[in-house]
């Protein structure tokens, strides 16, 4: 059918590995050079694969849930003219089992999109070809029958997520601190300024406070704005902090507000704003979720109270956790005597690399923390936090 040109996976991607998530064409249609063909997917974003030439898409040489490794032959397209082969294709898992099973795809019946065998296909004919004995036992309902089950392929994302847990378990020794936050200055500020805000475009979450506070906290605590190297501590003047967002089932991205030190609250409550909703509908860039000095997990937005999360990316050397926001009996002073009251109260924890920063840092960073959340000025909508005003009476470490 003459020349045929590759489709092949971008030899730089971001994430441990990508699989194919969706083609966009079908074999036989035509496509013009720059065309989107084939969706990709890793860990941390979802990227499009355009068509290399004009011409027919001729092969589809890797279907959904293939590994697609750097530089992978996905498809290939062929000239207009030439017109289109009929020879089968069948996907690296259909492959494996025709050798296991001893069954050649072409005598099975695909249910795949246009027909195509799958290898639940190829298991199907497998069974059947053996008299069903592979699936007698559970169906018997004995006492010692093994109980019934299903196997839910993991994503892309999800194996990505849990090799990065892993090595960064294995990697850092992780350290936990826990302290406690009264939002109440917070709240307050919220309540007289979010709705101007909101007419602007800005909606103000809790989360753009915590992100802002973390800037004032980096300020006066900079060996927490790091990364861990053999032979060194590297420290950051950009506090470029990620933020935890869940996909639900699918698992979870990090994307990044660049250089968070120099943005207000409002333009924090923006661009937290931009980012979450392009990560909800696969439209980060390579650049959202790259630079990252800090992780937020803000797991209190599932209820959760309290967790030690760990770093998500390594080699940073922290990650900040918060807990639900819940009303709590405190004791407060009031004119020299104790008294009870109910206060929005959250836990916050920072768990460090404990190669890099030690119990000092750690406390002094979230001490910093907690006192510029519970000390929220009410006169500025537009606050940006800076160290004079963590500091006015304070001649701890940091301060001056």
């Amino acid at each position: 059918m003459g020349d045929l040109i590759d489709i092949q996976a971008p030899l730089e991607q971001e994430g441990t590995k990508a699989v194919v998530r969706n083609w966009l064409r079908k074999i036989g249609e035509t496509v013009k050079s720059g065309d989107p063909l084939v969706e990709l997917e890793t860990d941390k974003v979802t990227q499009e694969v355009s068509a290399p030439a004009d011409g027919v898409l001729a092969e589809i040489l890797m279907r959904n849930g293939d590994d697609a490794p750097p530089g992978a032959v996905l498809g290939r397209i062929g000239s207009e003219a030439a017109g289109v082969g009929h020879a089968p294709h069948y996907s690296p898992a259909v492959r494996h089992a025709a050798e296991e099973y001893g069954l050649d795809p072409a005598t099975v019946t695909g249910t795949g999109r246009g027909g195509r065998v799958t290898r639940a296909d190829m298991d199907r004919a497998f069974t059947a070809r053996q008299g069903g004995t592979a699936s007698v036992a559970a169906e018997a309902g004995d006492r010692g029958a093994a109980p019934k089950s299903r196997r839910i392929p993991h994503s892309a994302m999800r194996a990505a997520i849990a090799e990065h847990m892993l090595t960064s378990v294995t990697t850092a020794p992780h350290v936990t601190a826990v302290f406690e936050a009264d939002f109440s200055a917070v709240m307050r500020h919220r309540d007289e300024h979010g709705k101007r805000l909101a007419a602007d475009g800005a909606k103000l979450s809790y989360t753009a406070y915590v992100v802002s506070a973390c800037v004032a906290a980096m300020r006066a605590v900079p060996e927490v704005n790091s990364r861990w190297h053999e032979d060194a501590l590297e420290t950051f003047d950009d506090i470029n902090i990620g933020v935890g967002i869940s996909l639900g089932d699918k698992g979870l991205v990090v994307p990044v507000l660049h250089r968070a030190q120099a943005l207000s609250l409002a333009e924090i409550a923006a661009r937290l704003q931009d980012l979450t909703t392009r990560a909800r509908s696969n439209a980060l860039s390579r650049a959202d979720v790259t630079g990252g000095t800090f992780t937020i997990s803000n797991h209190g937005v599932s209820g959760s109270l309290l967790a030690a999360p760990i770093i998500i990316n390594q080699p940073q050397s922290a990650i900040l956790g918060v807990g639900k926001l819940d009303k709590r009996v405190v004791v407060r002073e009031v004119d020299g005597a104790d008294t009870i009251q109910i206060r929005p109260m959250a836990y916050v924890s920072l768990t460090i690399d404990h190669r890099a920063l030690d119990g000092h840092q750690t406390n002094a960073w979230l001490t910093h923390f907690v006192r510029v959340i519970e000390t929220w000025p009410t006169d500025r909508a537009d606050y940006r936090p800076q160290i004079k005003d963590l500091c006015a009476s304070d001649k701890t470490r940091g301060c001056k």
